[in-house]
């Protein structure tokens, strides 16, 4: 009857190890983000908003979003934004590729052009 509950017992222990503990750690690290946001920090909303804080009243941000402010929920923000992190992963991505890559609408402009010449010259082959 023992050999039967452990298998049982080892899945709890996987799951437990793999799913749970990292999600409950996840859940504390957003958490203490949450309660150490303070005016000046940027942040991206669970909407994909990026916004300055301009005030904090109680549960309530308000962001800065450019031209506009919005309000909203403390639980709504995502995570900070760190500018100077993306801003160095696009130069790295942009020192990476060897030429830019041609413009789709240019691509398809240049084959009509080839296209409705190509008659023409079939005349003319003709006579």
């Amino acid at each position: 009857m023992f050999a039967n509950v452990i298998p049982l017992i080892l899945m709890i222990a996987v799951f437990w190890f793999l799913l749970i503990r990292p999600q409950k750690k996840r859940q504390q690290e957003h958490k203490n983000m949450l309660d150490n946001l303070r005016r000046g920090d940027t942040v991206v909303t669970t909407g994909g908003f990026i916004g300055r804080i301009v005030e904090i009243d109680g549960e309530v941000l308000t962001l800065d979003l450019g031209e506009t402010k919005a309000r909203l929920g403390r639980g709504f923000v995502s995570g900070l934004f760190d500018a100077k992190a993306l801003q160095t992963s696009k130069e790295k991505d942009r020192k990476g590729k060897a030429e830019p890559r041609e413009d789709k609408a240019q691509k398809n402009a240049d084959r009509a052009e080839a296209g409705s010449e190509a008659p023409e010259a079939r005349k003319e082959e003709k006579e």
